[in-house]
């Protein structure tokens, strides 16, 4: 079974397709799809890393936006009567993968146009006086 590590809020998870589960509350909207980049992909006893991975992502969707179970913190000062109870709950999203692929190709919709450049020869390396010379007529041209 395939399986990817991927990276949600600073974190990192290790997700399969077909898989929810809870993250870091996200900046997307409930029903919308996202895509995450895949830092490790393993499974059948091998796994690539890195620059093997370049275009391949993960695509969720965010099912819904959770809160966490209550989180209770106390603090005392022993014989002083001072106590103080807190608490919080984490702001959750739950997501559902999709798909684990290869980044769509994009179609080239753009003319790319080649300029050639003529190769200039190269300067001798007493020459730095001519550059000079020749940056500075340039700049005498200009005003």
């Amino acid at each position: 079974m395939t399986y990817a590590i991927i990276a949600l809020g600073g974190k990192q998870y290790r997700v399969r397709e077909g898989e929810r589960l809870l993250v870091d509350r996200l900046p997307y909207d409930e029903g919308k799809t996202f895509h995450a980049d895949i830092l490790l992909l393993g499974g059948d006893g091998d796994a690539r890393v890195g620059g093997d991975l370049k275009g391949e992502q993960v695509t969720a969707r965010v099912a819904a936006h959770v809160l966490g179970e209550k989180v209770i913190v106390g603090k005392h000062k022993r014989r002083t009567g001072y106590r103080r109870r807190n608490g919080h709950r984490s702001r959750l999203s739950q997501i559902e993968i999709q798909s684990i692929a290869k980044k769509a190709a994009r179609s080239s919709t753009t003319k790319k146009t080649e300029t050639a450049k003529k190769a200039e020869p190269a300067a001798k390396s007493g020459s730095g006086a001519a550059t000079a010379k020749k940056t500075s007529k340039k700049a005498e041209e200009k005003k």
